[in-house]
């Protein structure tokens, strides 16, 4: 499957080469822009259904997504586990649950997301969810980029692919990266 999703990233122009500062502040060479690859819908059902696949084990009432790189990984997990999706955005800088999304103690979630390299998106979901006494099964990824350094959010943490991708600080660049200008091409 790794290899196929690849394939996927590839076919579709969502793995990209180059310099770019990540969400997480990070300066890396590559980046997948799940956007690129999640367009296709054919290509959204079936990747989100290999990610389904992997989370359908896990007891879970509802899927939560951070907006905007989740909404259409949850929405397409949701539906393949038969279940309803809501999302958080942001608001003022922080995500949020807004739109009149409810959130009912004791009620079972799986957060989906996109990528994740340092987890901070995913975390500031699921602290909403357990802010409104409800757990978290699992999460559930795309692409995990965080190498050595995996976020523990307290539950289990699956994903369809893991990429060991070098990731640097911006006061620590390798010189042939610093000679490339940086482009954020990140949701905000």
């Amino acid at each position: 499957m790794k290899d196929d999703l690849l394939a996927l990233f590839r076919k579709t122009g969502a793995l990209l080469d180059g310099h770019f500062i990540l969400r997480s502040g990070l300066h890396s060479r590559q980046y997948f822009q799940c956007a690129l690859l999640l367009q296709h819908t054919e290509i959204a059902a079936k990747v989100c259904g290999w990610l389904a696949d992997k989370l359908r084990k896990f007891d879970c009432d509802t899927v939560i997504s951070p907006a905007l790189g989740g909404i259409i990984v949850g929405q397409e997990v949701g539906r393949s586990l038969g279940k309803r999706h809501i999302f958080v955005e942001k608001e003022e800088g922080k995500l949020v649950l807004r739109r009149g999304f409810q959130i009912s103690p004791n009620e079972r979630f799986i957060v989906v997301e996109d990528v994740v390299t340092r987890g901070g998106r995913v975390q500031e979901t699921i602290d909403i969810v357990r802010a409104h006494d409800a757990t978290i099964s699992a999460v559930g990824v795309i692409v995990d980029r965080s190498g050595q350094s995996k976020p523990d959010f307290g539950c289990l943490f699956v994903s369809l692919v893991e990429m060991n991708v070098e990731t640097f600080p911006a006061d620590n660049l390798p010189p042939d990266l610093a000679k490339i200008p940086a482009v954020k091409p990140g949701s905000k």
